[in-house]
């Protein structure tokens, strides 16, 4: 069996426990529908991310008020990149399964579709960029 990365984002509407909550919520819940199969028992783990003006609460409190109690979950800080999307949070799920990478559908709610404009409304990248036309 392969272990597959399932990413997304969502954008928090305040920085408050409750906004946070209910935009990870909702963002978990996408994923989970938008890969059949996906099952809390077949999580390696979940790794959340914040952008620093998000700090009321750790996201990973939604994923346990969904079930998801067995899974390992951390929370970290994003890099403050000046610019960068604001109140948002990242998720990148560890997915034990034999989907195919190609298959996977990753989630990007709201303005966090922004985040990559590549993915559509697919979930999958529409075409890959080759190394050299990747800008920093």
């Amino acid at each position: 069996m392969s272990i597959r990365g399932i990413r997304g984002a969502a954008v928090a509407a305040s920085n408050t426990p409750e906004a946070i909550l209910a935009a990870t919520q909702e963002l978990l819940n996408a994923m989970l529908a938008t890969n059949p199969g996906l099952q809390p028992d077949d999580i390696a783990s979940v790794f959340f991310t914040l952008t620093p003006d998000l700090t009321a609460i750790h996201p990973a409190l939604a994923a346990r008020r969904m079930g998801w109690g067995w899974v390992p979950l951390l929370c970290a800080q994003e890099i403050p990149v000046p610019g960068s999307l604001t109140n948002c949070i990242r998720v990148l799920i560890h997915w034990n399964t034999e989907v195919p990478q190609r298959e996977i559908r990753h989630v990007y709610l709201g303005q966090a579709a922004s985040l990559r404009p590549d993915l559509q409304e697919t979930g999958v990248p529409v075409s890959l960029p080759q190394p050299e036309e990747v800008a920093l």
